[in-house]
C-alpha cells in the first residue's frame, strides 16, 4: 500500500471519529456533537475570567471569552480542518471569499506588495483591486512560475498568493519549486487549496505557510451553508491570524458549523464517486471532436497530469473543456441539460454547468485570446455518470441543429 494511499484511508476513518458527541456520567452519549450555540460566556469567578483573558492574550483559543469565538461545535470543526491540511491551527470564517480576506489582511499592509497567481478565483481579483488598493497595498499577476515571480518580485513583496489547481482552467501548479523560492526571498506563502479540501490535496505537506478553503463546496458538501477556514503550520502565525480573526468580527453560525461536521463525515466517499464519474465524462468528451481541450488533472492527456501524480492524493468532479462550438450553439447546449444545473458553486452532490465568460479569463497566462472558443466549466456530482454522458449528448445533439 503507498503511502498516499495509507493517508487517504487513515483521513476517512478519522473523519468518521470526530466531533462525536461526549459520554455523560451514566456513560451514555449521543453519536453526532450538538450544535453549542451560545452569544455570551459566563465565568464562576473573576479569576476564571482572568485566566481566560490571559490565555486569549496569547492567541489561544480555550477557554473561549465570548460566543462570537465559538465554542465546542466550532472546536471540533477546526480540529478536523487541521487534520485535514495538517496544520497546527484553523480559524472559521463564514465563507471562502471571508477566509481570503482574512489570510491577507493577516499578513499585508500599507506599503507592502503581493504576488498574485494569475490562474486565481476571479474574486481575489476584485478584492485585490477593490480593497488592497484602498489600504495602499501593490499587487502584480503573474503566470504561476518562478521566472514570472522573479520579475515581479519588489523589496516590499511579502505574500506571495497561489491557487492550485487553478480555478478555471485546472492547471496544476509546482508548488514545491514555488514555495522554495518564495520561501528565499521570506514571502509568505498563501494557496487556496478549495478543489482538494485536504483529502486530495495539501499544499502545507508541499511548502505552503497558510492553505485557505471554501468549505461551502466540498466539506459541506450539500449545498447548503456558507464557510471557509483558514489553517497554518506555523504555530508563530497562531497570535497573528487570531487577532485579525477577533478584531474585525468575523463569525460563523453553531449550526453551520454543525452542518459542516455532519457532511465532512462522507466528503472521502463523494469525492471519490465525484472523481471517478468526472473521469468516465472526460473520456466521453475525448470522443466528441468539436472538443479541443479537456481541464482535468486526473485526466492523463492535461498538461499538468504529471504534477498531480506527483502531488496530489486524488481527484474531485470538476472539469473544464474548450470546444469549436459558437456562442449560440453553446447557449443552446446549455440550456438544454436536464441534470446539470446552471451556477457559480461547486462540491455539492448535484451536478452543475458554468459558461466561463471571455472577461474571467483575460489576463490568465493559461489562455490565449487567439484560441477565442467557449470554455464551459462542470461539477460532476453523485448522479450515475452514464445518465449524465446521456444528457450531455442530447444538449450536444440540439447545439448541433443550430445554424452558425
Amino acid at each position: 500500500m503507498t503511502s498516499k494511499k495509507q493517508k487517504r484511508r487513515s483521513l476517512q476513518t478519522y473523519l468518521q471519529h470526530i466531533g462525536l458527541a461526549p459520554f455523560n456520567h451514566q456513560g451514555v452519549a449521543a453519536v453526532p456533537l450538538p450544535s453549542e450555540r451560545s452569544s455570551t460566556v459566563r465565568f464562576q469567578t473573576l479569576t476564571h475570567l482572568d485566566q481566560a483573558l490571559q490565555s486569549r492574550a496569547h492567541g489561544e483559543k480555550e477557554p473561549p471569552v465570548y460566543g462570537r469565538s465559538g465554542l465546542s461545535t466550532h472546536r471540533a470543526l477546526e480540529e478536523v480542518f487541521c487534520t485535514l491540511e495538517g496544520g497546527c491551527g484553523a480559524f472559521l470564517l463564514p465563507s471562502g471569499m471571508a477566509a481570503i480576506s482574512h489570510a491577507l489582511f493577516s499578513f499585508v499592509q500599507q506599503g507592502d506588495h503581493v504576488i498574485i497567481a494569475d490562474c486565481v478565483y476571479a474574486p481575489v481579483r476584485r478584492f485585490a483591486e477593490h480593497m488592497l488598493a484602498k489600504m495602499g497595498v501593490e499587487f502584480s499577476y503573474c503566470a504561476p512560475n518562478v521566472d514570472d515571480f522573479m520579475r515581479a518580485l519588489k523589496q516590499n513583496t511579502k505574500v506571495l498568493y497561489l491557487e492550485s489547481p487553478g480555478s478555471l482552467l485546472m492547471e496544476m501548479l509546482d508548488l514545491p519549486a514555488l514555495t522554495e523560492w518564495a520561501h528565499k526571498h521570506q514571502l509568505v506563502v498563501m494557496a487556496d487549496n478549495t478543489w482538494g479540501s485536504g483529502y486530495s490535496y495539501r499544499p502545507l505537506d508541499l511548502g505552503v505557510d497558510i492553505s485557505i478553503v471554501a468549505g461551502t463546496k466540498y466539506v459541506g458538501g450539500h449545498s447548503d451553508l456558507m464557510l471557509g477556514a483558514v489553517v497554518t503550520r506555523h504555530e508563530e502565525y497562531l497570535p497573528t491570524l487570531y487577532d485579525t480573526h477577533y478584531t474585525i468580527g468575523f463569525s460563523v453560525s453553531a449550526d453551520d458549523a454543525w452542518l459542516a461536521l455532519r457532511g465532512v463525515r462522507t466528503l472521502p466517499l463523494r469525492m471519490q464517486r465525484s472523481a471517478e464519474s468526472a473521469l468516465e465524462v472526460c473520456q466521453a468528451l475525448d470522443e466528441w471532436p468539436e472538443v479541443k481541450q479537456i481541464y482535468h488533472p486526473a485526466w492523463p492527456k492535461d498538461a499538468g497530469h504529471e504534477l498531480w501524480q506527483r502531488d496530489a492524493l486524488g481527484s474531485n468532479g470538476m472539469l473544464s473543456f474548450a470546444w469549436s462550438l459558437s456562442p449560440a450553439q453553446t447557449r443552446t447546449f446549455v440550456d438544454a441539460l436536464q441534470l446539470f444545473g446552471i451556477g457559480f458553486s461547486w462540491g455539492g452532490f448535484e451536478s452543475l454547468i458554468q459558461w466561463v465568460s471571455a472577461k474571467d479569463l483575460e489576463g490568465h497566462s493559461y489562455w490565449s485570446k487567439a484560441d477565442n472558443t467557449p470554455v464551459l466549466r462542470m461539477q460532476i456530482g453523485l448522479e450515475e455518470p452514464q445518465a449524465l454522458i446521456h444528457d450531455l449528448l442530447h444538449a450536444r445533439a440540439q447545439a448541433l441543429k443550430v445554424q452558425i
